[in-house]
């Protein structure tokens, strides 16, 4: 994560547009009245956007935290791909 005064974004827009999506790098932009902003990724942001709303269900929350249990207590089950071919 980077921080970055308002003027030096402005005077290198593409340059720290380009350091966002190419390195995955966050920016964090900062501004004289101190409401400071965040560059990141739009990929990145639907993803946090998306865990926030899976997390944010008391739910669903419950479902993913016991799956997780799960997966860690080793109760898995291993399945084999049927070929379609052998089903036609």
């Amino acid at each position: 994560m980077d921080v970055v005064h308002y003027s030096s974004l402005r005077n290198n827009l593409k340059s720290y547009m380009d350091r966002v999506t190419d390195d995955y790098e966050t920016l964090i932009i900062t501004r004289e009245i101190g409401k400071n902003v965040v560059m990141m990724r739009l990929d990145e942001y639907n993803n946090l956007m998306e865990s926030i709303h899976l997390l944010g269900n008391s739910l669903n929350r419950a479902a993913l935290e016991k799956s997780l249990k799960q997966l860690e207590q080793g109760f898995t089950v291993k399945k084999s791909l049927i070929d379609i071919e052998d089903n036609q």
